[in-house]
């Protein structure tokens, strides 16, 4: 492997687009999915809430992993595959925005892995955005984390839908989750199901296709 694809792992993987042609466009969705995956898995739940006029990004992770360690492991070890991953985030939405469409009307979604990413994109780079969406995800970092981030969300909907007894996320940090992107001015609607798996369920869905109708 050469230098700049050490630093930079996920700089060079594919990127799928589906959906609405740029110019009729109403929303840009970024999509990112969860360790292990593909892109494609998320742009088949896009499936799901049937929202014509929406173009979907979605990145794909090297390796099928966007960093190689729990998320809760000191960010450190996690590196460069975390930054790396960010950049691509970055990236996608610098291009949603040269076809027309501003952070306003861009929803940043992830599942697990990629909702963790997506979260923790979005209070890094924190700015009005259409939305931001955690399915089955909390922020990035061990236990007790400095969360100095800057900026506003400007009351940009962030969702937050996970288990109380998810096996990867502990419920502690989709709380401490919730509360930062308070601090930074999002509306959040937190949903904790009762002895659900790690997955994405119905209310789940229909929540997203209401945020993103």
């Amino acid at each position: 492997m050469n230098a700049p694809a050490a630093a930079d792992p996920h700089a060079d993987q594919r990127i799928v687009h589906r959906g609405a042609a740029w110019a009729q466009a109403r929303l840009g969705v970024i999509l990112l999915h969860g360790r292990g995956g593909a892109p494609e898995d998320l742009l088949a739940l896009a499936g799901e809430w049937n929202v014509p006029d929406i173009a979907y990004v979605a990145p794909a992770a090297a390796g099928r992993t966007w960093y190689p360690e729990s998320f809760l492991a000191p960010i450190d070890r996690n590196e460069p595959w975390l930054a790396s991953a960010l950049r691509t985030v970055e990236r996608v939405l610098g291009e949603i925005e040269s076809h027309g469409i501003p952070a306003q009307r861009i929803a940043i979604l992830g599942f697990s892995q990629g909702g963790c990413l997506g979260l923790e994109f979005g209070a890094r780079h924190a700015q009005r955005y259409r939305s931001v969406i955690g399915l089955s995800a909390g922020l990035i970092g061990p236990p007790g984390t400095p969360r100095t981030y800057s900026g506003s969300l400007a009351g940009t909907p962030v969702f937050l839908g996970c288990s109380d007894v998810d096996p990867h996320i502990p419920l502690r940090r989709v709380r401490e989750s919730a509360d930062v992107f308070r601090r930074l001015g999002a509306l959040v609607d937190e949903r904790i199901y009762p002895d659900a798996g790690h997955t994405v369920n119905r209310d789940e869905i229909d929540a997203v296709k209401a945020l993103l109708l």
